[in-house]
């Protein structure tokens, strides 16, 4: 069981993003407020858990939460101040569309960058660590695995239905023939060199 709460006299919100290494699209991140008593034993790093689990605890978690929201940070942002920073504003714009404001928030990662005066802890490791941010990596996955699959329909010979435009072969396979999309980072390599001499 992950813990409920660093500290239990405060409202904390657990944030994470996801979509960082991808080759397209945006980068998404989820703020999730939980009760200090909340406790789900199937609730853990999106990462670690299936596609059917990760969709079944959505509705767990928007029901259960005193407050939850998703924001995105958009491949023209990602290219103009790099994917890091992208990430940190996801971040920041998740905590600002939630309903009620944490006194304190919990970050995935070693390090944060932000506009907002709410104070913060950087947890390594932290959504496999803290339900808050468990939660919020789940809300984040399942939600850019949605648009990613609608993406495919739209741009299909990515395999992005499947890989979520991460760098896979079939995402690669089908840059070398199909070129890049409107919604490729720009500012990402999307072939190693020795691709063109594989194929």
């Amino acid at each position: 069981m992950l813990r409920p709460y660093l500290e239990s006299d405060r409202i904390e919100a657990g944030c994470d993003e996801v979509g960082r290494g991808c080759l397209c699209g945006p980068v998404v991140a989820a703020a999730v407020i939980l009760p200090t008593d909340y406790a789900n034993a199937f609730i853990n790093d999106s990462k670690k858990l299936s596609k059917s689990n990760r969709n079944s605890l959505v509705d767990e978690i928007k029901s259960s939460a005193i407050a939850w929201s998703i924001a995105e940070a958009s491949v023209e942002e990602i290219d103009r101040i790099n994917i890091l920073h992208a990430s940190f504003l996801a971040m920041t714009r998740a905590v600002e569309k939630l309903k009620k404001s944490p006194d304190h928030l919990l970050i995935d990662g070693n390090r944060f960058k932000t506009s907002l005066a709410i104070p913060f802890s950087c947890i390594v490791k932290g959504d496999s660590k803290f339900a808050s941010i468990a939660a919020a990596s789940i809300l984040a996955k399942v939600y850019r695995d949605e648009l990613m699959e609608k993406m495919a329909k739209e741009y299909p010979g990515y395999g992005w239905e499947k890989n979520a435009g991460y760098p896979t072969k079939t995402h690669r396979e089908g840059i070398l023939k199909l070129g890049l999309t409107p919604i490729h980072r720009k500012s990402f390599r999307h072939l190693p060199k020795q691709m063109k001499l594989d194929f």
